[in-house]
């Protein structure tokens, strides 16, 4: 992997304003992709490729990264990113509706990355489980979405994203074939392991 172009691409999104994973989650989700060696990562929300390309460094040999993004000019910076960055052939773009593309998706995963459109969190988490597999782990980023999700926040504006958050934690909190665990780091981080 490209060191000094992953720092670019790290800057330019931040630049632009970009959301991308925040320096102290990437440490925990990078201590957890070590310990594990996935052969294969689903990531749903690639923005700009960063997280995808820093993760791909923790895969086990001929591991592959399957990445989901439905905006047209973030997937072309992303592609953009993963060729400069030297991982294209560790890195699979789908392009277009995490809620339709995951449905189709018939792959086994170790480690799935949660980091998309707040309000679908629920879907998605249904979806990943579908295709964990045993021992596998659901990392979802922005779980805390400003510490509204603790509060007794309501404004309107963001109300749909904030119930169906608190649904998704209830959902990975109450399953008996979850261990999750929440933590504060970034905006909220939750890590649910598949028991069996």
């Amino acid at each position: 992997m490209n060191k000094i172009e992953l720092e670019k691409i790290k800057q330019q999104a931040l630049e632009e304003k970009i959301p991308i994973i925040m320096d102290d989650t990437l440490e925990v989700v990078i201590q957890i992709l070590n310990e594990k060696k996935p052969n294969r990562i689903l990531e749903i929300g690639t923005a700009v490729g960063y997280s995808a390309i820093c993760f791909s460094e923790y895969l086990s040999p001929n591991g592959l990264i399957d990445t989901i993004e439905r905006d047209e000019q973030r997937v072309i910076d992303a592609k953009e990113n993963i060729k400069k960055a030297e991982v294209e052939e560790k890195i699979n773009i789908y392009e277009g509706d995490a809620v339709e593309i995951l449905p189709t998706l018939e792959n086994n995963y170790d480690v799935v990355f949660i980091d998309a459109a707040k309000g679908k969190y629920p879907f998605f988490l249904n979806e990943a489980l579908r295709m964990l597999n045993k021992g596998g782990i659901i990392i979802a980023d922005n779980v805390l979405y400003k510490g509204y999700v603790m509060s007794d926040y309501n404004k309107h504006k963001q109300r749909t994203a904030v119930r169906n958050l608190r649904e998704y934690i209830a959902n990975i909190t109450e399953n008996p074939n979850l261990e999750t665990k929440i933590l504060e780091v970034g905006d909220g981080l939750a890590i649910s392991k598949k028991l069996n």
